[in-house]
């Protein structure tokens, strides 16, 4: 049986679905079908372990029906050209993490999804079937969802995560589109417009860490996790443009001070 995937854009159009290196063609094949069951046809892969998984024959017959997705889906070599001008990023996770972005369920995931899609791009990352996400690609996204599985067996297929997390999705972006028709949607307009993109924000993290070595606050041999620390406290923020801006202008004062400190010094 097929869902029609027509319907409203916004949310639907503007969200990817980023699998970070999938290891059976199969698995991205359902993965497209669950996007396009949803109304969704987004799909990102990074560093796949097949080069050419669109056409695998496995990936095409797992697909049923949503070969159009799978064919369409993009190939890439890291996570950064993933999230590049995505606004806000949601990163899957099996398990819970002691750094790292905060962590919410599909549906709050969802919930927020709806005010951020408004503004921009976003992203669901899902990691490997094997291994998951490594701790960089966590600290790259804006916040962890996990799904509330059976303790005694919580094992789940990508393509069935890809689906819990589609399906909660398609329902608050439907929720979202009658919001707008009835004129209630400028909030959500706004706070998306206003979202620092993630491009924007990775290069603030590099800006503010040259500035912490430049103050010898942090020691890049033993950093102490002290940047995971500081992108967690920050993602719980919701950064926006002007606040990042605050951030790197501070950061680019710091480099300037201890650069001229450095020249006026007795050599």
């Amino acid at each position: 049986m097929h869902t029609c995937a027509s319907g409203p854009q916004g949310g639907f159009t503007s969200t990817r679905f980023v699998l970070v290196e999938p290891s059976h063609p199969g698995n991205v094949g359902a993965a497209a079908r669950a996007l396009k069951t949803m109304g969704f046809s987004r799909l990102v892969l990074v560093a796949p372990r097949l080069a050419h998984v669109q056409t695998d024959p496995e990936a095409i017959a797992m697909a049923s029906g949503a070969e159009d997705v799978l064919a369409s889906a993009r190939i890439v070599p890291t996570i950064a050209d993933a999230l590049a001008g995505v606004t806000w990023s949601v990163a899957l996770t099996a398990r819970m993490r002691e750094y790292g972005p905060p962590q919410l369920a599909p549906r709050e995931a969802a919930s927020e999804a709806r005010q951020y899609a408004q503004g921009g791009d976003i992203a669901f990352v899902f990691g490997n079937e094997r291994t998951g996400l490594s701790n960089e690609h966590v600290e790259r996204c804006s916040a962890l969802a996990h799904i509330p599985a059976n303790p005694a067996y919580s094992s789940l297929n990508l393509a069935q995560a890809v689906q819990v997390l589609a399906y909660e999705l398609r329902i608050a972006y439907l929720a979202a589109e009658a919001s707008a028709a009835m004129g209630q949607a400028a909030e959500a307009d706004e706070l998306g417009s206003t979202r620092a993109p993630n491009d924007d924000i990775e290069r603030m993290y590099v800006h503010l860490e040259n500035a912490l070595i430049a103050l010898e606050f942090l020691d890049p041999a033993n950093p102490k996790k002290l940047m995971s620390r500081l992108r967690r406290l920050f993602a719980r923020s919701g950064l926006e443009r002007e606040e990042v801006n605050i951030v790197r202008g501070i950061a680019k004062h710091i480099l300037l001070k201890t650069h001229a400190r450095d020249r006026s010094s007795p050599s």
